[in-house]
């Protein structure tokens, strides 16, 4: 790993587990954030929500709390859309919440209410623009006019897209104090690295924001890591790859077989912008052995909501993430700070590991005693449930005998009967090792 990246994604690579929440005036429709390009609405089709954009129930600080509750410790909120519509107040657009009936700056408040909760605090920033004159349109692979006729022969001036593109990201680096991560999303077909002057971008992100971690999308996509992963990633590359509602198989490696920061960015339901009709939440087990999973292979994940038009949090989400929450509250001491375990994967889940401490992570129940495959029983010092710091009774008994070198454990009195996990959806053990 390049030794600046490894540097800035210190805290990242420790801390594990993020908020998305992908916000905007698309939560009005309500069928997610692609609404404009879905139904190939124009710039005027498209006002209407902006007129009607009122989140009378916006409150950042109840947002702050439901995360920090989940055991988050960053959260990415979208200060642009690929709309165009700006939740923070650009001086270059009057196209911005300070000009809706909100009338204040959105992004300002999420700022303060997630720093005050001890959340570090990112933002996202869509490089596309369906919304800007300058901004290509017939023929673009998802531009809402991308087949509208009256465009074929349009000529704009992409330099001058850029130019406000450039001066918006200035204004986010310089206006808001100290960011901590920069999400940009995201290049595509020959929409890519140099055509967003990339090197450019970075230099003055960096001028101002040195620490800032900044994701691969300018370079790359969801469907492409782009040049993180070579041997010479460029300046534009980014501090960690973007996996899209999919966990890479072993993790995400240069070329050199050396392990990159990554991180998993996933939906809650399978829309990130609001949707009121997506009732198909994932529950909370699923997600918790998934983010067990991530770690397990080195990498974070950021998880999404998406707010409604009012500014609130669905129900669905809260409740799921109070549920994850309630499970970090116990475990997430076998996730901050860990990463891949030297002991290959055992078949009833998976292990995460922390200097001379592997966490063994049980998701099914063993008939018997429970073998801790890859562990040499001899290096075990002391195992205990990381939920309570109880001693885990250790399972050996006769009909473990053909198995003298690995160890067993017990989750009840007798090591050759079956008994329940004592959590279903993941029970944590910690193996102290010598």
């Amino acid at each position: 790993m390049n030794q600046e990246i490894e540097k800035r994604t210190k805290w990242f690579r420790g801390e594990r587990f993020g908020m998305f929440i992908h916000w905007g005036l698309y939560s009005i429709p309500a069928c997610g954030e692609w609404v404009m390009s879905e139904r190939e609405m124009t710039v005027s089709e498209y006002r209407p929500y902006f007129e009607q954009f009122d989140p009378v129930d916006y409150n950042p600080k109840e947002w702050a709390k439901l995360a920090k509750e989940a055991g988050m410790k960053y959260a990415v909120l979208t200060a642009k859309h690929h709309d165009g519509f700006c939740l923070f107040d650009s001086a270059l657009t009057d196209y911005k919440a300070t000009n809706t009936k909100a009338g204040r700056d959105l992004v300002r408040e999420y700022v303060d209410a997630f720093r005050a909760e001890g959340i570090k605090v990112g933002l996202y920033f869509s490089i596309i623009d369906w919304s800007h004159p300058d901004f290509p349109k017939y023929g673009d692979r998802q531009h809402p006019m991308r087949f509208n006729e009256a465009y074929k022969d349009e000529k704009i001036d992409f330099d001058r897209y850029l130019d406000y593109m450039h001066g918006q990201i200035k204004e986010l680096v310089t206006n808001y104090g100290k960011l901590d991560i920069l999400w940009f999303d995201f290049s595509y077909d020959d929409m890519a690295g140099e055509k967003w002057r990339a090197s450019e971008l970075i230099s003055m992100v960096r001028t101002y924001q040195p620490d800032v971690i900044i994701d691969n999308r300018l370079e790359g996509s969801g469907e492409e890591n782009g040049s993180i992963a070579t041997a010479n990633p460029l300046s534009y590359s980014g501090d960690f790859a973007s996996p899209e509602q999919i966990i890479p198989p072993e993790g995400i490696r240069d070329v050199n077989g050396e392990l990159i920061p990554w991180e998993l960015c996933a939906t809650m339901n399978n829309h990130w912008g609001y949707c009121n009709y997506d009732k198909l939440f994932k529950p909370a087990d699923m997600l918790i052995r998934k983010l067990v999973e991530c770690v397990s292979k080195g990498g974070n994940m950021i998880l999404n909501v998406g707010p409604d038009a009012k500014g609130r949090i669905p129900q669905e989400s809260v409740s799921i993430l109070k549920e994850i929450g309630a499970w970090m509250n116990k475990n997430g001491e076998s996730l901050y700070g860990c990463g891949i375990s030297e002991i290959p994967k055992p078949e009833w889940g998976r292990y995460t590991q922390k200097g001379n401490t592997v966490y063994a992570h049980v998701f099914e129940a063993p008939l018997g005693a429970l073998p801790l495959y890859g562990i040499d029983k001899n290096r075990i010092e002391r195992i205990s449930y990381v939920s309570d710091g109880s001693e885990v009774r250790r399972g050996e008994a006769w009909n473990t005998a053909l198995y003298p070198d690995t160890a067993f454990v017990t989750f009840g009195d007798d090591p050759v009967f079956t008994y329940p996990l004592p959590d279903a959806v993941d029970t944590v053990l910690k193996l102290e090792l010598k």
